[in-house]
């Protein structure tokens, strides 16, 4: 249960956050998660939705890709509500189950496909040392471009910042949801 009441109506904020809610409702369609903790800050919620459907939706790297990394982030922050959220995205947009396995348990990731071995793992040392091997960047940096591992650094970012508020005020997944055993 939730530490907080997550804020989920209008009736539950004043008028002045009525704008705020209709943009979040508008693009997420509707108010659930962090953004029924992040409403008690007016003007949060709706910068965090702003700032999630720029690499959502305006960036270059696939939906696969997108939500490989949202998936790795997830399990390095054991965020349970997130990995809820998006494993059955993951799998409507093809990403191998092999590669769902290996994050959800930790495991090793060599025998994945490059790009997808590239991203659990540049999310993994960013996430558990806070910085990346140099020749694991460069490498990204060649097959992929710049543009690319920004908005997957960026990714990495929102999902973390998620994560955190949804651990900080115990927002859970549904009971009959893909649940992530926590470490």
């Amino acid at each position: 249960m939730p530490r907080v009441k997550l804020i989920a109506e209008k009736s539950d904020v004043g008028a002045d956050q009525h704008t705020e809610m209709d943009a979040i409702v508008e693009t997420l369609g509707r108010v659930a998660g962090p953004f029924g903790v992040l409403l008690y800050s007016p003007g949060l919620a709706q910068k965090v939705m702003e700032a999630g459907a720029q690499v959502r939706l305006n960036s270059s790297i696939t939906m696969a890709e997108r939500e490989l990394t949202i998936l790795a982030v997830s399990r390095e922050k054991d965020a349970r509500y997130e990995w809820a959220s998006h494993i059955n995205t993951a799998r409507n947009n093809d990403l191998p189950e092999e590669a769902i396995e290996a994050v959800r348990n930790s495991a090793d990731v060599s025998g994945l496909a490059e790009d997808y071995r590239d991203i659990v793992t540049y999310v993994r040392q960013l996430l558990q040392t806070n910085k990346v091997d140099q020749a694991l960047f460069d490498s990204i940096i060649k097959r992929k471009g710049t543009r690319w591992l920004v908005e997957i650094t960026g990714t990495i970012g929102q999902y973390q910042y998620i994560s955190a508020i949804n651990n900080a005020f115990d927002v859970q997944p549904s009971a009959d949801a893909d649940q992530l055993e926590v470490k």
